[in-house]
């Protein structure tokens, strides 16, 4: 008896390469070393012979000082150096924030000295040491009473004044509504506080390893602070923990360069959380006042604003938040007749500047609630009055331009309203839900009401008013890998994994590496408003292209075809009539590849004396739908659930464009529930992580993202728009909406106490 052997199991089948290039979602090229804590942040920084600095700080909101004696804190043993501003070589120019105050002190925090010690608990002590004779001065901490106040620089205390006029100025609707709002200071309050380690050259210049979003901005600003040249200053990015606006202190980064030249010895600083809060600016607090006048079926005929911005104590970028608060006063809809008058001014207060959507924020909880106004005084729903009044690609916005960019505001307000709303709870009386006080809430649940509110706002892209937007990138192949040389930093936006994937699609090549940053590249310009996925991934772009025509152009040759008809996908080069079939890897063997190019968007123009001008390169849009449930009696508000529609041009990486908005909506939701920093006659009052409030995971509803709009915009780079502002922008006014609608109250400042959502 025979028996046959068995058929040999068939081989199992090699596993599908994982999917990528633009268009999908990999996993972001620092998330293994982030969440094993391991990966490099400058607090990690060490060097041979390291010092550690500190800084003295006002204790004052104002003062005249009249003498600084450092003798004391030279006389602690450990100190190896003490500066102040009589050791800088060159002042600040007129407006700017100095970096060590040195006739008068203008903001609680402002810092006056800096030391260098080998220990830093004996840097602390030594700065304490420093004997400070200061004449306090009155503070002016209201910026209503700065425009008639003694002058907090010599050149007054108005930073600018906006006027906007578009249409008939007489006009008058058959409905007005009027509305004041108020919009707090919230702090970025990174995770990271500000660290850095900066280390002398042998030439006499210094090398700085910073958290920096901006090193060639940075490098310059240190260069000509210290009286160098700026070939004597490198700035080298080291892990940036996330960064919303909060990298741009100078004073920072001059004082650690200045103690590392003044000692001849690697020195590092890290903040505590106090001094973060004291060091970096905060957004602007605002005052808006506002008139909308419309028709019978809602239709806006007119809007006039009064919108005031604190700048506090210094000019920052007070002038570029201004310009979008007053571009976009009337918010993502027509309107024919427009009259804005705009000022930020100088206070006391502590500085103000970049987060994101600076100006746009404050301008949609105005307009958004002004909305909601008009939806009560007609009787209408409060989505129809936005859907009666929405703008679209070809309208024209109140200064003028002519909206050229996708604006699918009509379809991103269907989008969310098509969701369905989250269960009651009575509806589901077996699961588990929270009361607005949290876990356990001391409320009654027979007290808690819930609200559906509604917001759709605007940001724009790039710099504006004629900056010159412009970055560099070079892309490198050899032995089959791709390397991408561009200073543009990942500042937690996700840019690192972005210029793999443009790589990746234009050149078949699976293995890309993104050198690290650092300001002997080429200039990319700083990571803020979404930029570097426009501007530097259209450097990267251009430069695999590039590479791209070096690699196929000799092949086409060969085949007697031009290069046009030969395409790159899958890792395989293939011709139009599918004879020629060559993986990428074959025809880069032996091959090393490079090129270099820039990427510069059209440019834009300056606002005119009445508001009037092309001053932005594109804009991105959202709308949103925030449920809320608050407790009426104890006014405590829980975010239940949000719903976004996003218009993003092109997802180029779905699922991180999901997680930055996401974020945004924490954020948002910081700024309207929880996010204060407080201040009293100029002092701050809360600087602390206990005192300042930020939400947590249980503060952080469920987001869902009811739709990616994917209309692209031709003049940007693959049609994309950023995405981050937008929602952090809308979620505020959103929010507040849902508890005007829980609870029927005006709802008029940000973020909402506790009494502004008590009924009765």
């Amino acid at each position: 008896m025979t028996t046959e052997a068995p058929a040999p199991a068939p081989a199992p089948e090699a596993p599908a390469a994982a999917p990528f290039g633009l268009g999908t979602s990999p996993l972001r090229t620092d998330a293994l070393p982030k969440a094993l804590g391991i990966y490099p942040y400058a607090a990690d920084l060490w060097a041979e012979g390291l010092l550690w600095g500190a800084v003295l700080r006002s204790p004052h909101p104002h003062a005249r000082i009249r003498s600084i004696d450092t003798s004391a804190a030279l006389a602690v043993p450990g100190v190896h150096a003490v500066v102040t501003a009589a050791d800088l070589p060159t002042a600040a120019a007129d407006g700017e924030r100095p970096v060590l105050a040195a006739e008068v002190v203008r903001h609680h925090g402002e810092p006056l000295a800096a030391v260098a010690a080998d220990h830093p608990d004996t840097a602390r002590l030594a700065a304490a040491a420093i004997v400070v004779d200061y004449e306090p001065l009155e503070p002016l901490v209201d910026p209503e009473q700065a425009f008639t106040g003694p002058p907090l620089h010599p050149n007054g205390n108005l930073l600018r004044h906006l006027p906007l006029r578009h249409g008939d100025q007489e006009v008058v609707g058959e409905v007005v509504v009027e509305g004041l709002y108020q919009v707090g200071r919230q702090d970025p309050a990174p995770i990271g506080a500000e660290a850095g380690l900066a280390v002398p050259r042998p030439d006499g210049g210094v090398e700085l390893h910073l958290s920096s979003t901006d090193p060639h901005g940075d490098r310059d600003a240190v260069a000509a602070r210290l009286g160098l040249e700026t070939d004597r200053v490198r700035l080298v990015v080291t892990g940036v923990p996330g960064a919303t606006g909060d990298r741009e202190n100078l004073s920072f980064q001059v004082t650690l360069a200045l103690l590392a030249l003044r000692t001849g010895r690697p020195v590092k600083m890290t903040l505590t959380r106090e001094e973060s809060f004291h060091a970096h600016a905060a957004r602007h607090p605002a005052l808006l006042r506002y008139r909308h006048h419309a028709d019978a079926q809602g239709k806006l005929v007119k809007v006039e604003a009064q919108i005031l911005l604190d700048g506090g104590a210094y000019a920052e970028v007070s002038a570029e938040a201004l310009a979008a608060a007053t571009a976009f006063a009337v918010g993502p809809y027509v309107c024919p007749n427009v009259a804005v008058d705009a000022w930020a001014v100088r206070t006391n207060n502590p500085p103000a500047g970049r987060m994101r959507g600076e100006g746009a924020l404050q301008s949609c909880f105005a307009h958004e609630s002004q909305l909601d106004l008009l939806a009560a005084q007609l009787g209408l729903d409060p989505l129809e009055v936005r859907r009666r009044n929405v703008l679209a690609t070809g309208d024209t916005l109140p200064t003028g331009q002519a909206v050229t960019c996708p604006a699918p505001v009509a379809a991103l307000l269907d989008a969310v309203a098509e969701v369905p709303l989250p269960a009651l709870p009575l509806d589901e009386p077996d699961t588990d839900w929270l009361l607005p006080g949290g876990p356990g809430g001391a409320g009654d649940p027979a007290a808690v009401r819930r609200g559906i509110g509604y917001a759709v706002g605007m940001c724009h892209m790039l710099g504006a008013e004629g900056t010159d937007e412009v970055s560099t990138a070079t892309v490198r192949v050899s032995s089959g890998s791709a390397t991408v040389i561009c200073a543009a930093v990942d500042a937690g936006q996700g840019f690192a994994t972005l210029a793999r994937q443009i790589v990746q699609s234009v050149l078949g090549v699976g293995e890309v590496y993104v050198a690290p940053v650092d300001s002997d590249q080429s200039i990319a310009g700083p990571a803020a408003r979404g930029r570097h996925t426009w501007v530097s991934g259209g450097a990267v772009e251009k430069a695999a292209l590039m590479v791209r025509h070096q690699l196929l152009a000799p092949i086409a040759a060969d085949f007697g075809m031009s290069v046009e008809l030969l395409s790159i996908a899958d890792g395989k080069i293939t011709s139009y009539d599918g004879v020629l079939g060559m993986p990428v890897a074959e025809a880069l063997e032996g091959k090393e590849l490079w090129a270099t190019a820039q990427c510069r968007p059209h440019p834009t123009e300056p606002l005119d004396e009445a508001g009037q001008g092309d001053a932005f390169v594109s804009i991105a849009f959202c709308a949103m739908r925030a449920v809320v449930d608050v407790d009426i009696e104890l006014g405590a508000v829980r975010v239940v659930d949000v719903t976004v529609a996003q218009d993003v041009g092109r997802a180029l990486n779905p699922g991180q464009i999901e997680d930055r908005i996401e974020a945004g909506v924490a954020q948002g939701i910081g700024a309207a529930l929880l996010e204060d920093l407080r201040t009293a006659g100029g002092v701050l009052l809360n600087p602390s992580l206990t005192g300042y409030r930020l939400p947590t995971a249980l503060d952080t509803p469920e987001v869902r993202v009811a739709a990616l709009l994917e209309e692209r915009d031709v003049v940007a780079t693959f049609g994309a728009k950023a995405v981050s502002a937008v929602p952090a922008a809308v979620a505020p006014a959103a929010v507040a909406a849902a508890v005007r609608a829980a609870t029927g109250l005006p709802v008029g400042r940000l973020p909402i106490q506790a009494q502004d959502a008590v009924v009765g």
